[in-house]
């Protein structure tokens, strides 16, 4: 006959058996009381440069030029909910250091690198990527080349059409490795890619063929009428194509800028009204020419989207963020107004 103690524990023994298992303590996600968070990643084009208005610490101080401006792309994009906005960006800045790695552009390490340090305080929910054109295209280089040979009596786009879509290949799989970069970072702080949008723009052309004849010089934009036609409807549409090739296979959204400054662009005013342009003109910085330490950069303003660009730019953006579209073109309403339009096929 089981004594009263063996008959307990076997009672004790099968009840534990039937007992659910304690669940294991839930993975560390994004931090879960964070403020609400975009940032963007790249280079000039939404560091702000050219719009003024530049982040202490990012006009020279140090020979830190990453003209950082505070009426940045970023900035003029607002989300429901979002209460901050992060610019990372850096004017000049190619693939190497706007993804993870050891490169130092003007005093900054790795952008995706501040990125991830960000989001592990901040819950960021949006990622925007303008990369790419600082890569084997060389894109400012093309501009100063056509300025040369304007100078020269000469035309750029000659010399330049024969190998552009080559270096636009060659480009196509460093901005995926950005975005890979991107991706591994934000897991490695915890994120899934469902807790963020990550979305690659592109470039929208800063000069095209319908500038003022007058303005054809040194009085705004010294390019032949050939070049101008050149760069919007060859060069930047050819980048356009390559940098939606590297969002599809990063499997990334993709926001097309290549014809969001059409009407805008820098001396398409005329004479001396630039209120309808997106672009700043040919730009001296008049106080670094006799400054040592910053007479290299008295052009850097130069052929960059302005405040207006970047605030029309930003509208376009917001909207883009609101919708489920893997892909839209920032085209202008009958209002004048950018609106993402979607390009999504299938």
């Amino acid at each position: 006959m089981l004594s009263l103690a063996v008959i307990m524990l076997v009672v004790f023994l099968t009840a534990a058996g039937d007992a659910a298992p304690v669940p294991p303590p839930p993975h560390p996600g994004p931090p879960a009381h964070g403020p609400l968070t975009i940032v963007s990643l790249g280079d000039s084009t939404v560091s702000g440069e050219g719009a003024g208005d530049y982040e202490p610490g990012t006009d020279g101080q140090h020979d830190d030029w990453c003209h950082r401006s505070a009426v940045a792309e970023i900035h003029e994009t607002h989300l429901p909910g979002v209460v901050r906005t992060v610019n990372l960006a850096c004017s000049g800045a190619d693939s190497s250091q706007v993804g993870l790695g050891t490169a130092v552009h003007y005093t900054e390490r790795s952008q995706t690198a501040q990125l991830a340090a960000l989001a592990t305080h901040d819950r960021v929910v949006a990622i925007v990527v303008a990369v790419g054109a600082n890569d084997d295209p060389h894109f400012a280089q093309v501009l100063n080349n056509c300025v040369t040979a304007w100078a020269e009596r000469g035309s750029c786009s000659a010399g330049f059409e024969p190998a552009w879509q080559q270096r636009i290949d060659k480009m196509v799989p460093k901005v995926v490795k950005v975005l890979r970069d991107i991706r591994s970072a934000m897991a490695r702080v915890h994120y899934q890619p469902s807790d963020y949008q990550l979305v690659l723009q592109s470039y929208a052309a800063p000069i095209g063929p319908n500038a003022a004849g007058s303005l054809l010089s040194l009085a705004g934009c010294p390019f032949r009428e050939s070049d101008l036609q050149w760069v919007r409807s060859t060069a930047v549409r050819v980048l356009d194509n390559g940098l939606r090739t590297a969002a599809d296979q990063a499997g990334v959204r993709y926001l097309d800028l290549a014809r969001a400054g059409l009407g805008h662009e820098a001396c398409s005013g005329g004479g001396t009204n630039t209120s309808n342009e997106w672009f700043t003109r040919l730009t001296v910085a008049w106080q670094d020419i006799t400054n040592q330490q910053r007479i290299g950069h008295a052009l850097q303003e130069s052929f960059h989207p302005n405040a207006r660009g970047q605030a029309a730019f930003g509208g376009c953006l917001s909207q883009f963020l609101a919708t489920t579209d893997r892909s839209a073109a920032c085209l202008a309403g009958a209002n004048g107004v950018l609106h993402p339009a979607s390009t999504a096929t299938g």
